[in-house]
């Protein structure tokens, strides 16, 4: 399916249950409006009314309501984002950590023929990247340490 198409879907989802949404709001905040009129039979299959002004008005509550429970939930949050950040640079560091420590004695058992021998390539394939993720993971490690 193409993004346009799935955007477009979820867009008309969220209208149709966001209208649905504010007219049961504004039918439970208003039911003296509701009991004044005489019941009147409606046929089945049809539609309520609605007006441009009771939609815009629930959608207004919808939107407060969900900004609330927005503000809420960050400032619910707000305190385990530090420690989760502290937490996933000290993982991640000890993860860049564990391949240069897997590419050590390849480096170490090719260490006589680091200029001209057989193993001349993978000595320096194996230290250039021993010194990449040795970087990588005290760079990251020293970032939690400040934090």
């Amino acid at each position: 399916m193409r993004p346009q198409t799935i955007g477009r879907i979820l867009g008309i989802g969220v209208r149709v249950a966001g209208r649905a949404i504010g007219q049961n709001l504004t039918a439970a905040a208003s039911p003296a409006a509701t009991t004044a009129q005489p019941a009147q039979p409606r046929p089945v299959g049809a539609r309520r009314p609605t007006t441009m002004d009771t939609t815009l008005g629930a959608g207004r509550v919808a939107a407060k309501a969900t900004g609330s429970v927005v503000r809420g939930a960050g400032g619910f949050l707000r305190p385990f984002r530090r420690v989760a950040g502290i937490l996933w640079l000290e993982v991640i560091g000890v993860i860049f950590l564990l391949p240069a420590l897997a590419f050590a004695p390849t480096c170490w058992s090719s260490r006589a023929s680091y200029a001209h021998g057989p193993d001349h390539l993978r000595f320096w394939a194996s230290a250039a990247l021993i010194v990449v993720f040795l970087y990588l993971g005290i760079s990251s490690l020293w970032r939690a340490q400040r934090k």
